[in-house]
């Protein structure tokens, strides 16, 4: 009994074993690993002198990444051949496919490509330096670059130096030294040479380190000289009590200048000459060129020789690059083949505008299922007629033996004597605004073909009040073109106003094309909304030279430009919702951003935005003061309207969502060389380290 017991109670212990042993489960990790990868050793060592070899490896502690490689690492000065970069499991090799420069110290930028295999925790602004010489060189610049037009942070452009202080070295000699600017615009151009130099970015889309008028940049004025400070900062050391236990004292270098600002534009350039012409319809002509034109080809028929001397109307857009030529002359239609002879300006092989001549041909053969549409309504006209002639004659026969015809037959001859004629076409028509509009809209009608006559008198206007319908008291205004692009798009000129009904009728046939078309009568109603339904905003501005002000969307989209007059704008009756303000300082008074050019020294129109968002409500007034100067440029666009935003690096975003502590985190300087998180330059030494000012005054 004792022995069976006993081994009743080894089986058990020895199943319960074996289960223990056989059971899967997900054995628990550590904490998150929130670190980017370590330098363990590098060959050469940073700051190597007298280099000779051709190969960099770098090696970490732990399996390391390469993130868009192409995009972010950059090698200062750019070898003429690109080196091989590779990284296989903890090391990360460069490899030198051009023998290196004598004397000069070579940078490599990883910026924030480097990354940890298993958390893609990023190692931001990594590079290693080296020379090839007996010294390294050691200062350093650093700033922001921001797109003119709308203050954007330029991502991973280069910024470079040129020490020749020519004019020309930008465009005919590539970039001495250079870099990337961060996923913020931020850049550092590093171990550079004392001397003076001139600074440049460039959106480099062939990748020849020099200017093409056809890319993006950016220049500064000023010569740079690159110099150095130091300065003093102080930890303080506090006792559990909050009483103080030790004051540490350090001092570091700081790298001047860390507050380059470049404003990014395009010139706009490009070539003029005929990109496409084509005939999209046997009725118009279509003619694409490369570029703007400040005036308009002049066409020619050459065959058929036969035409009317005025034989076209033009549709256009502003910039005359795009022109459609509606043909008026009936016979030119009616002709598979034009032959033209257009005059225009094209640019030639040294970049300037010559007066040509090109013979085109204008084809045009009608679509398939046009021709086959024809063809079947023909056919059904003849056997109409056909089938009529048929009952007509037995009608006849029949009534000469005083007989009829069956009631199926009577019925069917009375419906082919009362069919209608093929259709007419008619000309369409409608409102550009109908139903409720806002106020300051205008009555715009639009047509599918060019008008050759309103009639005014086929025009009728009324108001509603109460529920009547009364005649508008005065003369209504004649419907006028709304410019000079568009033979298509009408407009009344009359002020519609708040709170009020109208009723448009157009009388048919008052309106006729230029093909002859006239249109079906037409009938809309226009209610006003009332200014109780709009918000009204009045802004103070410390801004004396010419201005304008635009009002923004939620998607960054101007819905409306005022002018700044005596330091202050009104924008009235603006529909509720939230909306942004961006004002541009118009510096020819031409009432549009202007981009700039090298050639000519001539820096973009600056740009600033209201930092805060508007959110207007319905009979409401908003009554501000602005400073354009008092935030920090790369400070004024709301991040709710920036496109450009920085990578969010996971390891960040997971650790403060984990930050039990309630601290924020500081945000770091950049790349150590005492650069500020505001930018500003020198047109913008009101908000210049403000940040740092604030957060110094805290404690």
């Amino acid at each position: 009994m004792t022995r069976s017991w006993t081994y009743w109670l080894v089986t058990v212990a020895v199943s319960v074993l074996l289960v223990a042993c056989a059971s899967i489960g997900s054995p628990e990790g550590g904490p998150r690993d929130y670190t980017p990868p370590q330098v363990a050793k590098t060959s050469p060592a940073p700051g190597t002198v007298n280099f000779k070899g051709n190969k960099v490896e770098i090696t970490f502690d732990e399996i390391v990444n390469l993130k868009d490689q192409q995009k972010k690492v950059i090698i200062s000065p750019a070898p003429r051949t690109q080196p091989l970069i590779r990284a296989v499991g903890k090391k990360i090799t460069v490899e030198f496919r051009d023998t290196l420069l004598d004397n000069t110290t070579y940078v490599i930028d990883f910026s924030n490509a480097i990354e940890d295999n298993n958390e893609s925790n990023q190692l931001d602004g990594y590079t290693f330096a080296f020379s090839t010489g007996d010294e390294i060189d050691t200062l350093a610049v650093s700033g922001i670059v921001l797109r003119a037009a709308d203050l954007e942070p330029m991502q991973h452009v280069i910024v470079g130096l040129h020490s020749n202080l020519d004019d020309t070295a930008f465009t005919h000699v590539p970039l001495e030294r250079v870099s990337r600017t961060n996923d913020r615009g931020r850049f550092t151009i590093r171990n550079l040479k004392p001397g003076s130099y001139h600074v440049f970015a460039l959106n480099d889309m062939d990748g020849d380190y020099r200017m093409a008028r056809t890319e993006d940049i950016a220049f500064l004025d000023e010569i740079v000289v690159p110099t150095t400070s130091e300065y003093t900062s102080q930890d303080t050391i506090f006792t559990y009590d909050r009483r103080i236990d030790t004051v540490m004292t350090a001092t570091h270098t700081q790298y001047l200048p860390n507050d380059l600002l470049l404003c990014m534009f395009n010139e706009g350039y490009r070539s003029h000459y005929v990109k496409q012409t084509s005939r999209p319809g046997d009725n118009m002509l279509h003619v694409l060129f490369g570029a703007p034109n400040d005036t308009l080809p002049q066409l020619d028929v050459i065959r058929p020789a036969e035409h009317e001397r005025d034989w076209y109307r033009v549709e256009r857009t502003p910039a005359n690059d795009s022109i459609f030529y509606w043909i008026t002359d009936s016979a030119l239609i009616k002709t598979d083949t034009l032959i033209v002879a257009m005059t225009y300006l094209r640019t030639d092989t040294a970049d300037r505008l010559t007066q040509v001549t090109d013979t085109i041909r204008f084809g045009y053969r009608k679509p398939a299922a046009q021709i086959k549409e024809e063809q079947q309504k023909a056919k059904e006209r003849e056997e109409r007629a056909k089938r009529l002639a048929q009952l007509l004659e037995k009608q006849q026969k029949a009534a000469t033996q005083g007989k009829e015809l069956d009631e199926g037959e009577r019925e069917e001859l009375k419906e082919l004597q009362h069919a209608p004629a093929d259709e007419v076409p008619k000309l369409k028509m409608d409102l550009t605004r109908a139903g409720t509009v806002d106020v300051g809209d205008s009555i715009q009608l639009k047509f599918d073909a060019p008008i050759a006559h309103i009639d005014p008198s086929g025009i009728h206007l009324e108001v509603k009040q109460d529920t009547l319908w009364t005649p508008y008291s005065g003369t209504v205004p004649h419907f006028v073109p709304v410019d000079d692009c568009n033979p298509m798009r009408y407009w009344m000129p009359l002020e519609l106003r708040p709170d009020t009904t109208y009723r448009l009728t157009i009388d048919s046939a008052a309106v006729t094309t230029v093909y002859g078309l006239v249109n079906d009568k037409m009938s809309k109603e226009i209610k006003v909304r009332g200014l109780e339904e709009y918000a009204n905003v009045y802004f103070k501005v410390n801004v004396k030279d010419s201005a304008f002000v635009e009002l923004l969307t939620s998607s960054d989209k101007v819905e409306r430009t005022v002018p700044v007059h005596g330091g202050a704008f009104e924008l009235m009756n603006v529909s509720p919702g939230t909306y942004y303000l961006r004002l541009t300082i118009d510096s020819n008074g031409n009432s549009k951003w202007d981009t700039g050019n090298y050639h000519d020294h001539l820096q973009p129109e600056e740009v600033y935005y209201y930092p805060k968002k508007l959110r207007l409500r319905r009979n409401w007034d908003l009554d501000e003061t602005w400073n354009i100067y008092e935030t920090a440029l790369d400070l004024q666009k709301p991040e709710e309207i920036r496109r450009n935003k920085p990578e969010q690096a996971k390891n960040k975003v997971e650790k403060k969502k984990n930050n039990t502590t309630g601290e924020e985190e500081d945000e770091e300087e950049e790349f150590g060389t005492g650069i500020t998180n505001s930018y500003t330059g020198n047109k913008y030494n009101d908000a210049k380290n403000n940040r740092r000012m604030n957060r110094n005054r805290a404690f």
